[in-house]
Parts: C-alpha cells; structure tokens; sequence
C-alpha cells in the first residue's frame, strides 16, 4: 500500500487509480481509532485524572494526524483526477449525497457538536463556538460562489464561443480549444477541492482546541460513528459486499 501508517506521507507518484485501497486501509485505521476513542471516554474518571488528560491529548492529537493524512492522499488523487473526486466510485451513493465540494460540509462539525457534547460546555466555550460558526458559514458561503462560478464558466466563453464556431472549426483547433477550457476548469475544481479540505481540517482543529480533552474524545468519537455508520448503511443499499478488515 502506498501510505502505511500514520507517519508514512504520500508517494508523490501515487493517484486516483490507488485512492480506493487507500481508503479502505485508512477505514480499518479509522475502526481502530474510534475503540481508542471510546475506551478514553469510558474510562475518563479514572483517579489519575491529569495523566489520563495527557493521554487524551495524545490520542486526540493521533486521530487528527489521521485526518490529515486522509486529506494528503486525497489532494494526491485530486491532482491526477479532480473529477472523480467530485464523484468518487469508493463511496457509497448515500455517501456521496453527503458531498459537498468533494467531502463533507466543514458545519456538520456544530452539528455533531451539540449531539456528542451538548449541554456540558461553559459559557466562553459556547462563545468562542458560536463565533467559530459563524467564521465557518461565511467561508462556506465564499466557496459555494466560487463553486457556482466555476460551473457557470463552462457556459460562458470561450465554450459558447467555440460551439457557435463549431462547424467552422477544424478538428485539431475545437480540440485544443476543447481541451483548454477542461484543463481551466480542472485548474479550479482542484483549488476548490483543496480549499473545501482545508476549511474541513482547519474548523474541527480549531473546534477541538476549545473544547476539554474529554468534551474532544466525545466529538471524535461521534464523528468516526457517523462516518462508517453511514458507510456500512450505503453499503447494504446498494447491495455491495460486506467490507472484510
């Protein structure tokens, strides 16, 4: 496998064509991180409570690691085919009515957030979480434009352009022109991609740093369940075999 374990980068060769085994390795990873995840969150009260805090932190800071490394491979695969990341044949297609630039909308963090902790952060948690929300929403709005941007040029010349030409045009110049206006828009798609990831890392990063080594476990935790529930049950729609770790 091109990645192993949580230390080993990307191989700068790798692509699209090798995301699918990497992702059901990263899975299995995945399946192991949340048995840590909630073995800390069951013995949390443990006597020791700042040796156990130190832990915590540990694992916390591991299964972040993780997430990065998924997003590595992602970026990867995106460079040698954005298309398919938009439409990925390794998800389910309940998984991929979930998408949203290629991945799962960053708020969806607020959300788990509330279920998984809900009542148990202070006042300045609560704060600092709603102003987080906020700082998410308007960047998630910035990208959608930009998204709807990219989708409204393909309409837009030099394609309308070209097509009006079409019967005019030789064969090697609607190509070429052809294939500059998919590598514009395959040049965008990927800069979209990479933004959409990093607004994702970069809000559950920045959630976990206010929230209590205990209140993250939680959060990790409920987000890993979610993850492969929804895989597990897009599996079964779709009448896929079941995943042998």
């Amino acid at each position: 496998m091109p990645i192993g374990d949580d230390n080993t980068p990307p191989n700068t060769s790798w692509n699209s064509s090798s995301f699918p085994a990497f992702f059901e390795g990263w899975l299995v990873r995945q399946e192991h991180y949340l048995d840590e995840l909630l073995s800390a969150q069951d013995s949390f009260a443990d006597e020791d409570g700042e040796s156990q805090q130190e832990e915590v932190r540990g694992l916390i800071s591991r299964v972040l690691s993780h997430y990065q490394q998924y997003y590595q491979a992602k970026a990867l695969a995106a460079r040698n085919d954005v298309f398919h990341v938009f439409s990925p044949s390794w998800f389910s297609t309940l998984e991929r009515s979930f998408l949203w630039i290629g991945g799962f909308k960053p708020g969806l963090v607020f959300r788990l957030l509330g279920s998984a902790v809900g009542g148990d952060m202070g006042s300045e948690q609560l704060m600092l979480i709603e102003r987080l929300k906020g700082e998410t929403r308007a960047a998630e709005k910035e990208l959608e434009e930009e998204m709807a941007s990219v989708q409204e040029s393909v309409a837009a010349p030099p394609l309308v352009e070209m097509a009006r030409r079409a019967g005019r045009l030789v064969d090697r110049e609607r190509r070429s022109g052809a294939d500059n206006v998919l590598e514009s828009l395959r040049r965008s798609a990927q800069v979209l991609v990479e933004s959409a990831d990093h607004l994702r890392a970069m809000t559950t990063s920045k959630v976990i740093e206010v929230l209590s080594p205990a209140q993250g476990v939680r959060l990790l935790a409920a987000a890993a369940q979610l993850q492969l529930r929804i895989r597990m049950w897009g599996a079964q729609r779709d009448g896929r075999p079941p995943r042998t770790p």
